[in-house]
């Protein structure tokens, strides 16, 4: 449904050192109508040109603070409410590459009344400068 809202390609950006970059960051918002708490983001898969990161490089923030995503199965008590953008930081020696890139995100969420996950993906092309 919200799906093309998911990646604000605009606020992708390397963290660390300029010199060394030691990940990248972007901005997303939440693929389903309502807020959800952290512990029902069932996953968060981020990608470049298809290329799976790993799931122990993928930290969220919603403004609380930085989670692992096995953190956030135990956050009961933090939402990431509708229309409200959170950070995706993900640990990657060197950054993102520059250059045309694809960047996907899935969210696989699970809402207490589906009795099946809603699964909400997008991907953005992106030019990174070098």
């Amino acid at each position: 449904m919200f799906d093309k809202y998911l990646i604000d390609a605009a606020t992708l950006r390397n963290t660390g050192p300029a010199e060394a970059p030691t990940g990248f960051a972007f901005e997303a918002k939440l693929g389903y109508y309502r807020g959800l708490g952290l512990s029902m983001i069932e996953k968060l898969d981020v990608s470049i040109d298809g290329e799976a990161l790993p799931r122990d490089a993928v930290r969220f923030d919603e403004g609380e603070g930085p989670l692992s995503l096995d953190e956030m199965e135990r956050a009961y008590d933090r939402r990431w409410p509708f229309g409200t953008p959170a950070t995706i930081l993900v640990d990657r020696p060197g950054g993102f590459p520059p250059g045309d890139h694809e960047l996907a995100l899935l969210q696989q969420l699970r809402v207490s009344y589906l009795p099946f996950p809603s699964i909400n993906t997008d991907a953005k092309s992106v030019s990174f400068p070098g």
